[in-house]
């Protein structure tokens, strides 16, 4: 089933979604099953070549909220039955159930881990073990001496983030327009009644906004304020790097939040500083080279090695091949998303995942399908975009 590209924009549909990444394509996907006529609207030459690019492409149900357990758990049932999910064959989202594992070097972080794993089996989230330290080493024998606890659960998995990407458009059938950028909206009063574009008019009723760190520059336009800021983050591909066990969990060290998975023949290495600053959204992320070092160097407080030894001897070695990514955190000041119509009518969001976009989109995609058609009312969406925001239970991973 391949994805059925326009060259410019149709004149009418019953939805446009702007944003050709994992967000406008788990949108197009639900709403496409729902009966509406979709257009899915990218600025960019080619489909998922901003945020969702530069994730880390894990999913986990060890998650800090009850509400996003429940939809990565949808996202998940979703990635491990991919292609009849889909009805598509040509993309396969790699799903591999290796784990997750965080590790802490400190008492108070091993008293941290016992408390989240409670919380987290009280919400129905099974499998989830805590490990004291000899025995996170003996199964997981790259760990450091000085790991002192590690709570891990094998059913949270890796995917290719582009992959469910292209694989949830095909199976949405909606029509794609690259090179075309959304310039503003024809408002009738508060009410959306079209999308103007590089290609011309789309008249409609009903819009998404699903384009990560950019939501907020458009949803001005309709003089709509976003409650979001935007935090730039790094991605560190290491393609070939032999000491990598290709069969390891996503491996956290949760003291300091740096973290690496498989991938190819080696790894994608990341971490986000809590400290980061915001910085105003962008389409074009500026990596900084330092970031390499931060996280391979043993000296930095953030090295890999600091809890899996083996990336010193790759520090040491140096002659490993990098490459590396930016992109940007949406953040909503409760780190959840922001998924519902605006006071705009007719004018929907979904965005703001907060580092969450590659697992709780698909599933949070169903749930904005439910809005879009009124079967779901607004009191019961706990990410609707006007609701009251309480603290934010953890970071950016």
């Amino acid at each position: 089933m391949p994805i059925d590209y326009v060259d410019e924009p149709p004149r009418t549909a019953d939805l446009v979604v702007v944003g050709g990444g994992i967000v406008g394509a788990a949108t197009a996907f639900h709403a496409a099953r729902t009966g509406l006529a979709t257009v899915i609207v990218e600025r960019r030459p080619a489909l998922c070549t901003l945020t969702t690019a530069a994730a880390a492409g894990g999913y986990r149900l060890t998650l800090d909220t009850e509400d996003e357990v429940a939809v990565v758990r949808a996202s998940a049932d979703l990635f491990t039955s991919f292609a009849e999910a889909t009805g598509q064959k040509e993309y396969d989202p790699h799903v591999r159930e290796q784990g997750y594992l965080w590790v802490t070097t400190t008492e108070e972080g091993a008293a941290a881990q016992r408390s989240v794993a409670g919380r987290q089996r009280t919400w129905g989230v099974d499998g989830v073990e805590v490990l004291d330290g000899d025995e996170a080493r003996r199964r997981f024998p790259y760990l450091s001496p000085d790991v002192v606890q590690a709570r891990f659960r094998q059913a949270d998995g890796l995917i290719d983030p582009k992959a469910v990407t292209f694989g949830l458009i095909a199976g949405s059938e909606a029509s794609v327009v690259t090179s075309c950028g959304v310039t503003g909206f024809d408002l009738r009063g508060d009410a959306v009644r079209g999308v103007r574009t590089g290609g011309g008019m789309i008249a409609t009723e009903r819009v998404v906004v699903a384009c990560g760190p950019l939501s907020g520059l458009l949803a001005s336009d309709a003089g709509i304020t976003l409650p979001v800021e935007t935090v730039r983050r790094h991605k560190l591909v290491l393609p070939d790097v032999p000491e990598v066990p290709p069969d390891a969990p996503m491996t956290i060290d949760e003291d300091t939040g740096a973290h690496w998975r498989p991938a190819f023949a080696g790894a994608w290495a990341l971490f986000t500083d809590p400290t980061t600053p915001p910085s105003p959204p962008e389409e074009v992320v500026t990596p900084d080279p330092g970031f390499a070092f931060e996280v391979l160097d043993p000296s930095s407080p953030a090295a890999l090695a600091r809890v899996s030894p083996f990336w010193g001897e790759v520090w040491d070695r140096g002659s490993d091949h990098w490459l590396l990514q930016a992109g940007q955190y949406t953040m909503t000041p409760d780190r959840r998303p922001l998924i519902g119509e605006t006071d705009v009518e007719g004018l929907f969001v979904n965005t703001g995942y907060s580092g969450h976009g590659v697992m709780t989109s698909p599933g949070a995609g169903r749930i904005l399908a439910e809005v879009l058609t009124g079967a779901r009312v607004p009191e019961d969406n706990p990410f609707r975009p006007d609701r009251a925001f309480a603290s934010p239970h953890r970071g950016v991973l």
